[in-house]
């Protein structure tokens, strides 16, 4: 934005050119302005379009933050997209404070960086409930101190590998936190005047509630473009689709390993008993050798069965399921 007069300058110019002080062919016009190419096919700036795709794509982002956070802060946590815009960098860094919390995010494998804003009365409310507290923020701002960016980097940190699944329809990205960053004035990853696309979260962490600001550069998303569009986001989402998808996590999970013991009696004895057990003692136990033993499959009783021998190794035979009915 070129230099705006005040209403006294301007008179002071009009009083010269007319006292003959001032010549108009005298006034220097300023240098010409650089020239740039511009391809209108594909212009420089986020369409609603591609505004309403970062809204799904965040939505899906959204619903992942309220279901991990809260296992760091034991509370519950309630996230929604509050609006996405369209604005200048200049626009997004002026509205800044100071301090704030900016984690600054390598995209890759896109070029560039993106920007997360953590409203910063959601950040002493995070680092109140993790440090025992209730959650409840500071009345008055002041700066954040090494041990508390440590915390607030592991959130950031959280936060940023979360993006992965809800952009993989789009590209399949490894993001990476490069730094944190409490003045915005060190924030300045690309050139004012380039067009961003903001998408605002709005968090609820029990009674606090706040935003958090995810700066997208054009830059950034330029080789992407063409595909935030919901006609190819939900294209590729029926690609990615796979018919056979339930035999496959079928197949995955009889592949789990799980815990399973047989029991074979159980008995009570005194503390000196114990304490006084020697190499050839025998433990009553309150079942007979002819009766079924339990068998659990981690702390769940699932089958009865007899002890008995396989080749060199102890075994049990079963004998009936239990079902979760009986």
């Amino acid at each position: 934005m070129g230099e705006v007069l005040s209403q006294s300058e301007i008179d002071n110019l009009l009083a010269a050119l007319s006292t003959g002080e001032l010549d108009v062919d005298n006034i220097q016009t300023g240098d010409e302005k650089q020239v740039k190419n511009y391809d209108f096919s594909r212009p420089t700036k986020f369409s609603k379009e591609h505004l309403r795709t970062l809204e799904i794509i965040y939505e899906h982002y959204g619903r992942l933050v309220s279901t991990n956070l809260p296992v760091y802060l034991r509370k519950n946590v309630q996230v929604t997209v509050a609006s996405s815009e369209t604005v200048t960098f200049s626009e997004f860094t002026n509205a800044l404070s100071n301090p704030s919390i900016l984690g600054i995010i390598n995209f890759a494998p896109l070029n560039g960086t993106i920007i997360i804003d953590l409203a910063t009365n959601l950040a002493y409310a995070m680092l109140d409930r993790m440090l025992g507290g209730m959650g409840i923020p500071l009345e008055k701002k002041r700066e954040f101190s090494e041990i508390e960016l440590s915390i607030i980097q592991k959130i950031l940190v959280m936060l940023t590998q979360l993006l992965r699944e809800p952009w993989k329809n789009v590209v399949d990205i490894s993001p990476l936190l490069s730094r944190v960053e409490t003045n915005p004035q060190f924030a300045q990853v690309i050139a004012p005047n380039d067009m961003i696309a903001i998408v605002t979260l709005n968090i609820k962490i029990g009674e606090v509630e706040g935003f958090i600001n995810f700066c997208l550069p054009f830059f950034t998303l330029e080789e992407v473009m063409d595909r935030l569009n919901t006609k190819y986001w939900f294209a590729s989402m029926q690609e990615n689709h796979d018919e056979n998808y339930e035999e496959y996590i079928e197949t995955l999970v009889r592949k789990v390993d799980v815990p399973i013991k047989a029991v074979l009696g159980k008995s009570y004895i005194s503390v000196s008993d114990f304490l006084n057990l020697q190499v050839g003692d025998c433990i009553r136990l309150d079942a007979r050798v002819e009766n079924d033993m339990d068998v659990y499959v981690g702390n769940i009783r699932k089958f009865t069965a007899l002890p008995g021998a396989n080749n060199d190794s102890y075994a049990v035979q079963i004998t009936s399921v239990i079902r979760e009915e009986d």
